[in-house]
């Protein structure tokens, strides 16, 4: 997440968005364009009056979503417990903007946190109920993992190399050999079933709460079908003791699969040096494994 007070980030204002609505959707054109309090990285996006956001891609490396989501978000809707982001338009490059952007429903709600959520192990049942149906969902013709997800949903094998300069980079500072060990586990487990939906992100920053509960599920610029082991990796990063262990008992996904999803937590977790998810990510290996 970054400060909704730089705007520009990624040569993207809001005086770029007035011109591009005025340009390509004039009938929004008076409505008021302003940054949101708590914007991603991989897109800016602004209020368009009270009930639209506009949705800009940084890098030409997060374009692959923008036809992505608006093709499968009202597919999967329907089948999902909780609201997730409603496709209203696609804008096209314009005014010096090289990408494809989005419009999209604005979705009322506050970013998960320890404060906004009273109630932790019962918000860990709504996060699995949430990622089992999305598996529930017929996947067929959906996108395939690859590089439109980042390789979520595909082998950890291609992060094979980051992980291991990453493990030499830190090895003073974790206990490298038993990082070893997890990230082997995960590389010798595999998915051997048909591939399901994943939303590949699923982290607090990306999860919205109304009166303590989850309500609605956003940005699914990484989903695919493949692997959804990545969704599980929010057992390490969010959630602790009575959490975790509700989160772990309603998925119900096996061994193997936890396995994938530590060494997913654990690759992000090298590469970021952030290094008590690490911890956790190891004590969670010797706790379930050993």
């Amino acid at each position: 997440m970054t400060d909704s007070h730089q705007d520009g980030r990624a040569g993207i204002d809001a005086a770029l968005v007035r011109r591009l609505i005025a340009q390509q959707f004039p009938q929004w054109a008076d409505l008021p364009v302003t940054p949101v309090k708590v914007d991603g990285w991989d897109n800016r996006t602004y209020r368009l009056g009270s009930d639209l956001t506009a949705r800009l891609p940084t890098a030409a490396a997060y374009v692959a979503a923008v036809d992505k989501e608006h093709q499968w978000l009202p597919v999967l809707a329907p089948y999902l417990p909780v609201e997730i982001p409603t496709a209203i338009a696609k804008g096209a490059p314009g005014e010096g903007y090289p990408h494809p952007w989005a419009i999209r429903r604005w979705i009322d709600g506050r970013t998960a946190s320890a404060e906004t959520v009273p109630d932790l192990p019962a918000f860990a049942r709504s996060i699995a109920d949430f990622i089992l149906a999305l598996q529930d969902i017929d996947a067929g013709g959906g996108p395939l993992a690859g590089e439109h997800s980042f390789y979520r949903g595909a082998s950890l094998q291609h992060y094979h190399h980051e992980t291991v300069e990453a493990l030499a980079v830190l090895k003073g500072r974790i206990d490298a050999d038993l990082a070893g060990e997890v990230w082997d586990a995960a590389l010798a487990s595999t998915w051997g079933r048909p591939p399901v939906w994943f939303h590949g992100d699923i982290a607090s920053g990306n999860l919205l709460v109304q009166e303590g509960r989850l309500s609605a599920v956003i940005d699914f610029g990484t989903s695919g079908v493949g692997d959804p082991a990545c969704d599980l990796v929010i057992a390490y990063t969010f959630f602790s003791g009575p959490s975790r262990e509700a989160f772990r008992s309603a998925v119900a996904q096996d061994s193997g699969m936890w396995a994938r999803a530590r060494g997913w937590a654990l690759w992000k977790a090298l590469i970021t040096s952030d290094l008590p998810v690490v911890q956790t990510v190891l004590d969670d290996h010797i706790t379930q494994t050993h």
